[in-house]
């Protein structure tokens, strides 16, 4: 590999003269997954062959010919399209891929690649609370509200509904949305419980209350159910309307009027036709409002009952009220509009009242419940948008029918009905998936992406029902598609992958107007060219940066002016919790102690210590400590900088260290600092730079025959990193240690003019072996410095066959840290 190569790598190849890109999910690889990326151009070229190159070491690690790829014709800006299948290599690790001159973004292969990701879009839910938003540490909305469409005396009272979530960037709230988010994620919960951390309180703020945290956001949306439905056949839909669009700010600086001061309109479920102006939904009757609520409350009241027993058996009994409520007035509950003719146009409700007899069945084992599924379930086999190539805005909602899995699941006797009925709907978007390279069938209508992550939610649970694998490309590459595998080449989460091209300027005043970020959110995505061109308002404010990607069939605008392709949805965000959750891997328990996402220590239930000793510009203790290790039968890592490998007077030492079998590892090449002292949690380098610079430091680790499988462990420079580090480090394929706290010997570089800061080899001899009485140091990674400045003329590494010795009596063997 050329230093030209190197240095090619380390450019963005996709410029504005560019008439090719190549696409990869910029979040990663599981090992064993379908590993395609998409190459897309603008002219007829032939691809014939593609390499994956190893960033770390800029060799080709696998070579695609004809038998990987697969080629497509136009289709949306492209003339040609490809698609590169690199599914036999598994090695984990960071990579490119490489076609002529057309390099895609790097990416990651590993089995964790998805850890933490259903977590981290909480982060977006708990910035969506109304009440309370702990993300900005205030109140809003606590005068809710007023009741309107009231048949009686009721009409126009107060009634307290503060809570739940506002429902995108405008401050609405509507129970159709929120019944299903907040069902969405206590299934998600139900079906993968290992993948959720409990890092903040039930009011969204940090620290842990022995609640994990999808359950405390569940329980919240659960809690505004309640108020919504404060008593058997009064159920309220939706509070405000679309005079919320008045202002663009933050919602606890939400001014806008509804006559009643700060007051927000509640809207009374009445089965009828609603608006209190000119425009008027199409409501039919109640039910598809009442199931939603049955559903969250069953299942609710199921998941959370270890934690809120009295509040479990209060929505218990809800749920068999509201699908009692449901059948009272068979038909579609719509959301309410007043200034502009948009809203949720929901038509469908057996998918609703099939999910909330399900729920209940599972709650109860009622098995005239199980029926009473069957039948619901019979009347729409397929949820009609998989069917259709569009559909109005919210038209068939919830974009998919998580009751066929229930009732699959439920009784053999119908699990080849319910599987055929989600097969059905597979097959319609699957057709017009073979039609294009991205395998996309999904229509492009308003909140596409939230179709693409029901689509995914559909595939994984057929997957499990029927062990059916022939679809599993199309579910990767749908999954790939909401990570950057799309034609824009841009992640369709907010702030995720963090190094990734993600929606930078959505369409919220949380970012436009007030700077502040909303990791987490899953936008609305793509649509149709003409769904764009006819909306109301769409305005492109800061430039068109996509541009050369932008088509006659679908457009997608990150830019805070398109509402339509980059607003973030609450319950798309949502729903996206079950299938990224299911994608997480904790099969393996974590068998060390981390910080940041470095091990600083070993197996502590064995009698071994770790010596660590690292060197940038000071060897002078070199020659004493190879020597004690030789005569103590003691093995350690050495860490060391590019520059120190550099230094031909350190050829010998290194030489001999590897000869002794010692571990020879990487310390970063110029030493630098990743993070500031005063704020660990600011990085001072970029990714690229820590990529390159850690690379250098390999490329003079070849020269003593020392590869990156050989040194798979990575000190960082100055022990001193965060999470970001740890995650570029684990991306690449290494493992980051440091040493383990409480262990001072890492102050033996330290010399008297530095006042307290210095530590004397007796203070460290005696910390050493006074931690040691008190809590042992099973595993522990004791770090010592290869050498020191001058001014220390009081050298620790003198009395390392001392410490050895000292050790060896309490019962410790020195050994290499093998994870």
């Amino acid at each position: 590999m050329t230093l030209l190569w190197f240095f090619l790598l380390s450019l963005t190849f996709n410029t504005d003269a560019s008439q090719s890109w190549i696409r990869v999910n910029q979040l990663g690889y599981t090992t064993n997954s379908v590993k395609v990326a998409v190459w897309a151009g603008k002219t007829n070229e032939q691809v014939e062959t593609f390499e994956v190159v190893d960033v770390l070491t800029g060799k080709t690690v696998f070579n695609g010919s004809s038998q990987h790829i697969h080629s497509y014709g136009a289709w949306s800006a492209f003339k040609k399209i490809y698609r590169l299948d690199f599914s036999d290599y598994k090695k984990p690790g960071m990579y490119m891929l490489k076609t002529g001159e057309t390099v895609s973004s790097k990416f990651t292969i590993s089995d964790q690649v998805y850890n933490a990701s259903a977590d981290f879009l909480l982060k977006y839910m708990r910035q969506q609370r109304c009440g309370y938003n702990p993300f900005l540490k205030d109140s809003c909305h606590v005068q809710d509200g007023f009741i309107v469409d009231y048949p009686g005396d009721l009409d126009s009272t107060q009634i307290d509904v503060t809570g739940g979530w506002h429902d995108a960037s405008d401050y609405l709230q509507y129970v159709t949305t929120s019944a299903n988010a907040t069902f969405q994620m206590l299934f998600a919960f139900q079906q993968n419980p290992q993948a959720f951390g409990d890092l903040y309180d039930k009011n969204g703020n940090p620290g842990s209350n022995g609640i994990p945290d999808i359950l405390d956001e569940a329980k919240w949306g659960l809690d505004w159910l309640d108020k919504m439905n404060p008593e058997y056949g009064v159920m309220f839909n939706q509070i405000a309307d679309d005079r919320d669009h008045r202002k663009f700010t933050l919602p606890t600086l939400d001014s806008v009027s509804y006559g009643r001061g700060l007051e927000r309109p509640v809207y009374f479920i009445t089965g009828q036709s609603q608006g209190l102006a000119k425009y008027k939904n199409r409501t039919t009757g109640v039910s598809s409002a009442a199931a939603k609520f049955a559903s969250a409350f069953a299942l609710g009241s199921e998941i959370i009952k270890k934690y809120y027993p009295d509040f479990s058996e209060k929505i218990s009994q809800k749920s068999v009220d509201a699908f009692r409520f449901a059948k009272t007035d068979l038909g579609v509950t719509q959301t309410a509009c007043n200034v502009s003719p948009y809203f949720y146009e929901e038509d469908n409700y057996v998918d609703d009242m099939e999910l909330a007899a399900a729920t209940l069945f599972n709650h109860q084992k009622d098995s005239s419940l199980l029926k009473d599924a069957d039948y619901w379930g019979t009347l729409e086999p397929v949820t009609p948008w998989m069917i259709a190539d569009t559909a109005r805005h919210y038209q068939w909602y919830p974009f998919m029918n998580t009751g066929h899995y229930l009732l699959a699941k439920a009784d053999k006797k119908i699990r080849e009905k319910y599987c055929s009925f989600l097969k059905k709907g597979i097959d319609a978007v699957n057709e017009r998936a073979q039609k294009n390279g991205f395998l996309m069938g999904i229509p492009f209508i308003w909140c596409s992406n939230n179709l693409v992550t029901a689509f995914l939610t559909q595939l994984r649970l057929y997957n499990e029902l029927s062990s059916d694998n022939q679809y599993i490309e199309l579910e990767a590459a749908m999954r790939d598609w909401l990570f950057g595998c799309n034609p824009w080449g841009t992640s369709m989460i907010v702030g995720y992958p963090e190094d990734a091209d993600f929606p930078a300027d959505p369409h919220t005043a949380f970012t436009a107007a007030f700077g502040y970020p909303i990791d987490g959110g899953l936008v609305d995505g793509p649509v149709y060219a003409a769904i764009f061109n006819r909306l109301r308002g769409l305005k492109i404010v800061h430039g068109d940066e996509y541009k050369d990607f932008q088509s006659d069939l679908v457009v997608y605008h990150d830019d805070y002016g398109d509402y339509s392709t980059n607003e973030p949805t609450m319950d798309g965000t949502a729903c996206l919790t079950y299938y990224l959750s299911a994608m997480e891997n904790h099969t393996v328990p974590e068998k060390y102690n981390k910080k940041f996402g470095a091990i600083i220590r070993g197996d502590t239930t064995k009698k071994e210590i770790h010596l660590i000793f690292s060197a940038h510009e000071f060897n002078d203790g070199g020659k004493v400590i190879r020597e004690t290790l030789k005569k103590q039968g003691a093995q350690a890592h050495f860490f060391f900088t590019g520059d120190f490998y550099r230094n031909p007077e350190n050829a010998a030492l290194i030489q001999t260290l590897k000869n002794d079998k010692h571990f020879i590892g990487a310390h970063s090449d110029k030493h630098l600092l990743y993070a500031a002292w005063e704020k660990r949690d600011s990085l001072l380098v970029e990714r690229d730079h820590f990529l390159d610079d850690l690379k250098n430091n390999y490329r003079e680790m070849a020269r003593f025959g020392i590869s990156e499988t050989d040194a798979n462990l990575f000190l960082p420079p100055y022990e001193w990193y965060n999470q970001r580090i740890g995650n570029w480090t684990k991306n690449l394929g290494l493992t980051l240690i440091s040493f383990t706290p409480g262990v001072i010997s890492a102050a033996d570089y330290t010399w008297p003019e530095m006042g307290t800061r210095y530590r004397s080899s007796q203070e460290i001899m005696d910390n050493i072996l006074e931690l040691e009485q008190k809590q042992g140091l099973n595993g522990c990674f004791l770090l010592i410095h290869l050498g020191s400045d001058p001014r220390r003329t009081d050298k620790f590494y003198n009395r390392l066959d001392e410490l050895i010795r000292a050790l060896k009596n309490r019962g410790y063997r020195f050994t290499l840290f093998k994870p």
